[in-house]
Parts: structure tokens; sequence; C-alpha cells
């Protein structure tokens, strides 16, 4: 699975992946914004804030306006071209360290290895931008507005708990990450060669069946990236908690909550679907 293409600039590869990444954020961060707030809800025995996903859409609208639907999206887009970048190369570099001869196709197990590796090198930009971008997209909910904007959350963010507070949420990131980097590449790469036509390359693809690779692996990547999602969207809203004793962080406070929230998962599912 390792067909030597054309290398493109540096800088093509930049500017492609922003191009892309700022595309697929307009398409789908309302959807983002309405899947943080069902996982980050308070969850009490009396009442429930939104009751799926249509209820959330139409709640945000009639408060926030359509604009609504955007909120946090400042962080990501000015990190996606950098992340997208890094992605492809973090992919590329797994590949060349695997691949000892240039002629011997990649294996299903190394593609998967190289995505892996894609998923570590991007979350060092992806973890602080989540932790931002979930907390702005909360906060309307909650209706009180702590923060005006990403880089005064930042900013907030860094001056109340240092540099940890701004990565809180790394490790959750990397559990989601890392595995579902690895399926969306193979998925990919295994597509895109299933789908091109005996006695023709891979670069030769069509446009349609390349986004239906794309599509494909994308949902595939999401049946694994959703349960420590939920996880790691309800520990970066936390807030952390005054104990006898010093301070207790929302990890500590709600191990067991967490617990049962990878457990149930498959509802958290089936709501957001």
């Amino acid at each position: 699975m390792g067909e030597d293409r054309g290398r493109a600039s540096p800088l093509k590869n930049f500017v492609a992946g922003g191009v892309a990444g700022a595309c697929l954020l307009l398409a789908g961060h309302p959807l983002d914004t309405i899947k943080v707030r069902l996982q980050t809800q308070p969850r009490s025995s009396c009442t429930v804030l939104y009751t799926g996903t249509y209820d959330c859409f139409r709640k945000t609208v009639s408060k926030e306006g359509l604009l609504g639907l955007y909120k946090g999206m400042g962080a990501p887009l000015a990190g996606v071209a950098p992340m997208m970048a890094i992605s492809f190369f973090g992919f590329g570099l797994g590949k060349q360290l695997q691949q000892t001869d240039l002629n011997s196709p990649l294996t299903h197990t190394q593609v998967f290895l190289s995505g892996c590796l894609a998923g570590v090198f991007t979350t060092v930009i992806v973890a602080p931008g989540e932790r931002i971008k979930c907390l702005l997209q909360v906060q309307a909910s909650g209706g009180k507005l702590k923060y005006s904007g990403p880089l005064d959350c930042a900013v907030r963010l860094y001056k109340e708990q240092g540099i940890r507070s701004v990565y809180k949420g790394t490790v959750l990131t990397l559990i989601r990450d890392v595995p579902s980097n690895g399926l969306y590449f193979l998925t990919y790469e295994y597509l895109k060669r299933a789908l091109t036509p005996e006695g023709q390359s891979v670069s030769q693809l069509s446009t349609p069946n390349i986004l239906l690779a794309g599509g494909v692996a994308g949902i595939l990547n999401w049946t694994i990236a959703l349960p420590p999602d939920v996880l790691k969207s309800n520990f970066q809203t936390g807030e952390f908690v005054k104990k006898s004793g010093g301070h207790v962080t929302f990890l500590q406070m709600n191990c067991a909550r967490m617990c049962v929230c990878v457990f149930s998962c498959r509802g958290e599912v089936q709501r957001f679907a």
C-alpha cells in the first residue's frame, strides 16, 4: 500500500491543507457545536437541557442565531493549516520509517501505524485548540459568557492555571486521535486502491471516488473517536473543584462518572445520530 508519487512542495501542502481544513470547519463546525453541547450538558434527574440533536440545534439558533453554531471556531481555524500539514508530514514520516524497500508496498498494519504517528504529531496543536473551542461552545448554553473570544480564553486560562490548563485534556486527545487517525488513513488508502480501475494509477482516481473514500474513512474514524471524545469534552470543560485539603481536578472528582461514560458510549452514539 505504498505507491510513491511526486512530492508536492511543503508550501503547496500547507496551502492545500489550510484551504481543505477551512472548508471542513465551515461545513462541520455547526454539528461539532451541537455534539459538544450534547456531550457536556448537565445530566440531572429532573431536567435535561437538550433532548436530542434537533432540539439542541433549534434552541441554539433560537437563542443565539445561526452564528451561535459557529462559536469557538476561531481557535481551530487558526490552527487548521499547520495541523493538516503536520498530519500529512507525520503520516509520510511514518511510512518512510517503516518502508525499507521503496519497491515493496506497505502492509495494512504499517499504514495504520503511520496514521497513528500523524495523530501523535497533531495533538500538539489540536489539544489546546479543542480546549478553547469546547469552552467557548458551552459557555453560552450555561447563560454566562466568561470569555469574549479564543484569544481572551487562551490568555485567561494561562493566567489562571498556567500552560497545563491550556493543554488540559491532552492525554484524552491522544487516546481519541491516535487510533482514529490510524483507522482513517488505513481506510482511505485502502479504498483509494480498491476503487482504482485495473491498469490505472491511484493519482488518476476520479474526484467522486476520492470523496467516497474520504467520506467512508471519516465515518469509521468517528466510530472509534466518539467515546473518548465524550470524555475529552467533559474533562476540558469541567471546573476545578475545591475540597478540604486542596484542589481536586475534574478527572479525579468524576472518575466514576467517566468510567460509566465509557461503558455507555453506545447510548451517546445513538443519541447524536
